[in-house]
Formats: C-alpha cells, structure tokens, sequence
C-alpha cells in the first residue's frame, strides 16, 4: 500500500497478512502462473473470476509474491458483518453498494486508490460463480480501467472451490491445491467501449482460468468440482 494510507490502515492490513501468509504457504500446493507480470510499483487493477469465498486470499498471496498489498472491492453488504465488517474497514477494502445510487463511489475510491499507485482487485462478474465456469462480466472493472487508464491484468483461480464452495459445507484439509495465472496487461483509453472493453476483459479471465486448469496437479475427473480447461470460454456480455 502506498505510504500516504493511514497508519491504522497499513498496520491492520500488516497484521492480517502476517496471520494468513504461514497459512497459506505452508497449508495449500501452490503453483502460480505469471506473477513476473505483477508490477512490482505503480496501480494495477486484478480483474478475477470468483469460484469460493476464498479467492481473495489467493490474490492476496500472488501479489505478495511481489510484495504487493491489494484492495478489493467487496460486496457493501460484508462491511456490515460483526468481526468481518471491521476488519474490511480496519485494512482499507473498498465496499460495492450494487443495489444503490451510490454504487459509483466504489468506482471514485477505486480510482482514488490507483492514483496513489496502488493495486486494485476486483471480481468483474459481481459474484460467485455458480457452476464454477466464467460468467459475463459487469460494467465497473471496464469503467475504473477506462477512467484511470491503469493496467488490467486478467487472473485466472482453480482450487479455491473445494475448500470454502457458495452453498456447500467447508472442507479444510492440508495440502489442497491451488493454481493461479496472471496473464499480460490489458490497456484502455478513455473513449474505450464499455461493453466490449469487459467483454475483452473476461476473455483473457477465461483464458486464464483455461491455464490454471490446464496446470492445476490434482484433477479429478468427473468430481463436482472438477472442470475441463475448454469449457472456460467467454459469456459475452452483449449478448
């Protein structure tokens, strides 16, 4: 984070990572894709599919390898959760009121955060993904890339879904794999199309959720939570 963040914020945000990197390191098989792309200065938006509550985690420990921090833009409605609310607020996460007029102050303090040459992340299908395969994305990863000229890189996450899945039971156990790929930069003008600007965004999603399938050491075919790399294509949000 950049050093002009309130110290409350910079240790709040030292503190978690501090807690969560052993766990991490040392409880998940870890094979990351890319990260050299990671910039190791500068603003940076991370545009990823989402498959388990878990994801943001796994940005957070691909950009550490950089020795980066992230903020996420998360759901408005988490901040006002006992014990998770505070400590989104405490590290500086970005709260998305979706169902509001103000959904657009995500996007200010988005580019607010940019400004000050930091990363951003963000999860352009607004949710979790149902049946794990990459949806059409919404408006706002386009828009903040659009407004602030700032590099997207496309990020693709396997694994996370056996550990934490939306509307199944958590199933904790050592040594789960995860797989992650960053692919290049995308870049966009001002003028860019807002609609085709996602749809290119969720392309290279899905291409890189295609690699980190491809990649990913522990498939099981015909599990629940297993996939083939071609079925990530892209759902075009024009349609």
């Amino acid at each position: 984070m950049s050093p002009r963040m309130l110290p409350s914020v910079e240790f709040a945000y030292a503190t978690a990572a501090g807690v969560l990197r052993p766990l991490l390191r040392h409880g998940m098989r870890w094979t990351v894709e890319g990260a050299q792309l990671v910039p190791a200065h500068g603003p940076a938006i991370f545009a990823s599919n989402h498959i388990s509550y878990l994801d943001p985690f796994v940005i957070a420990k691909v950009t550490d390898l950089r020795h980066r921090r992230v903020r996420f833009l998360a759901k408005a409605e988490l901040f006002g959760l006992p014990v998770v609310g505070p400590a989104l607020r405490n590290a500086g996460q970005i709260p998305v009121d979706r169902n509001s007029l103000r959904s657009g102050d995500s996007t200010g303090a988005a580019g607010a955060a940019l400004a000050r040459g930091e990363c951003v992340a963000v999860f352009p299908e607004g949710t979790i993904s149902p049946d794990l395969e990459p949806m059409s994305g919404k408006s706002g990863t386009a828009r903040i890339a659009r407004a602030t000229g700032a590099p997207v890189f496309p990020l693709g996450l396997w694994g996370t879904q056996r550990i934490m899945a939306k509307g199944r039971r958590p199933d904790w156990r050592w040594g789960v794999a995860q797989s992650a790929v960053v692919g290049p930069p995308l870049r966009f003008g001002p003028d860019a199309n807002v609609r085709e600007t996602t749809d290119e965004i969720m392309s290279a999603v899905a291409a890189a959720v295609a690699r980190a399938r491809e990649i990913y050491p522990q498939s099981d075919p015909g599990s629940w939570w297993d996939r083939a790399p071609e079925t990530a294509t892209l759902q075009s949000c024009r349609a």
